[in-house]
């Protein structure tokens, strides 16, 4: 039986024990679970192994790759940003990034761009992994391209554009990479544990992604989805690489632990921030996931609400409440944000789930969480 290291707060213990569940079905290897209640920990957990042969034990300070719930980090970037004034939903891309105006897109909101509207969601130009690795390549790429639809007609997941997207307004404005001013603002004065561009010295605690068996790619039947999963298509193992570690990618490169997570989402709320202190203001947090467009995504194919960067709660991902919030990654690991419940959860792992939308090992830690509250 798998050991189970950590600390659960009373009341909490079904939470624990739905993630003990996980280790003794198989269905995990080495993870991370956190829940924060009411601006406390309430629930602090890890277990397993690091590696798939078993022999070197996942650490409180592992930190893995999460692949999309990266954007939901990016998002709460962007948010500290308008708290402070430096930027508004409401402002056009363009007004930023003058170069992005081409091809009719000077109308394009931040908001619009958040929420997966700009049209941009994969790249007309043929695109190597390694080209990936190059911010301003990219970025420039996508300035220069024709929308693959009429902005702010639909959605279409912006599976990795997304993250160079964003990551360009943060430089236009701030002069920094999201990745450092992620550092500078968020991770060392709020103590999160978390990475956009991992240095060096963090290497050692990495646990690397285990493949889950048969997971197949979203079905690419439409042009859109061909350009935005195929071109270029990534491997499930990728970022097991150094380079896509150290390439600072917003959109689906973030590494860190579960425990970072809940504490970042937790951030969000004077319900529920540590001391009442919260890292952005209510408006500014009401502002974040308010719904911009509900409809059948052109992506992912299935109904989506999308808030400023969140993806806003379907399917009970994030509890009972459809205003919770927050981001999934491919292969399970979440972050979510209850503001009327006081809960803030992560989660995070090595072994990739199957589902390509809506893990149950994931769905079975966030129904736990609130059974419990």
């Amino acid at each position: 039986m798998t050991e189970i290291h950590g600390t659960v707060a009373p009341g909490f213990e079904a939470a624990r024990d739905q993630f003990a569940k996980h280790f003794e079905t198989g269905e995990e290897t080495g993870a991370s679970y956190a829940v924060m209640y009411k601006g406390e920990m309430v629930v602090d957990l890890w277990a397993g192994t690091k590696d798939a042969d078993g022999t070197t034990p996942w650490q409180r300070d592992t930190i893995a790759n999460v692949w999309s719930t990266t954007k939901g980090v990016a998002a709460i970037c962007i948010a500290l940003l308008v708290d402070r004034g430096e930027l508004s939903y409401d402002d056009k891309v363009a007004a930023h990034w003058p170069d992005f105006a081409a091809h009719g897109k000077g109308d394009i909101t931040i908001a619009q761009m958040l929420s997966h509207q700009s049209g941009l969601s994969g790249l007309r130009e043929p695109t190597t992994l390694a080209e990936v690795y190059d911010h301003d390549l990219i970025a420039a790429r996508l300035a220069a391209q024709e929308p693959l639809w009429e902005p702010g007609t639909r959605s279409g997941y912006h599976a990795f554009t997304y993250g160079f997207l964003a990551g360009e307004i943060v430089k236009r404005v701030t002069g920094r990479s999201l990745g450092t001013f992620l550092q500078d603002e968020i991770g060392k004065p709020h103590g999160i544990d978390f990475f956009i561009g991992l240095p060096d010295s963090e290497e050692p605690r990495v646990a690397p992604l285990i493949e889950a068996p048969g997971l197949q790619p979203l079905a690419a039947a439409s042009e859109v989805q061909q350009l935005t999963f195929a071109n270029p298509a990534i491997p499930q193992t990728a970022p097991n690489d150094r380079a896509w570690r150290a390439a600072e990618l917003p959109a689906a490169g973030g590494l860190g632990t579960a425990s970072a997570l809940a504490r970042l989402y937790a951030l969000l709320d004077e319900g529920t921030a540590p001391g009442g202190t919260p890292l952005i203001s209510r408006p500014t947090m009401e502002a974040l996931r308010t719904v911009r467009i509900q409809n059948e995504d052109l992506v992912l194919g299935v109904p989506v609400r999308w808030g400023s960067g969140m993806a806003m709660n379907g399917f009970n991902m994030y509890g009972p409440n459809d205003r919770a919030f927050g981001h999934t990654g491919w292969g399970g690991a979440f972050g979510c944000l209850d503001p009327e419940a006081g809960l803030a959860i992560g989660y995070v792992m090595n072994r990739m789930g199957a589902a390509v939308v809506g893990d149950p090992r994931s769905l079975a830690l966030a129904t736990a969480a609130f059974a419990c509250i």
